[in-house]
């Protein structure tokens, strides 16, 4: 069986089973080469459901304040957002934090690399809209600053 057609039927294993992630390692001849390939798939309910949740609340009960405005700190990257340096770490920044330009906000890993997110803006967070450890798309909202 071809690698394509692996990947391919453990993403089709991967949506009967509700299945997220996956890492598959593969060992090419005399054991020197090891490929490691990440899956990470978002379920269709979960990605489309959470961005309308926090509206539709909002215009039901009146309770909810506005949406918070202010500038959108985006993801440059597909991978997997972490908000703190390593595991039992404190966070770069929280709800409340100053930040200036150059300032590092967060962590995307893209291929076994961590890319730091900087701040382009100076100003003071407002809100974080990732957790630690989710799948991020390029151009996501990560944080708002205001």
């Amino acid at each position: 069986m071809s690698f394509r057609a692996t990947v391919e039927s453990m993403s089709k294993i991967m949506d009967e089973m509700g299945i997220t992630e996956l890492e598959l390692e593969r060992q090419f001849l005399f054991g020197v080469y090891r490929k490691h390939i990440h899956l990470s798939k978002q379920t269709g309910t979960t990605a489309v459901a959470m961005p309308s949740l926090p509206v539709a609340e909002a215009k039901s009960t009146n309770a909810e304040p506005a949406p918070v405005s202010g500038y959108s700190l985006k993801s440059p990257m597909v991978g997997v957002v972490y908000l703190a340096p390593e595991p039992g770490a404190d966070t770069f920044v929280k709800v409340g934090t100053s930040v200036k330009v150059g300032d590092t906000v967060a962590l995307v890993e893209a291929m076994k690399t961590f890319n730091p997110i900087k701040s382009d803006k100076d100003g003071v967070v407002k809100e974080i809209l990732v957790s630690d450890g989710a799948a991020v798309e390029f151009d996501q909202p990560l944080i708002i600053i205001e």
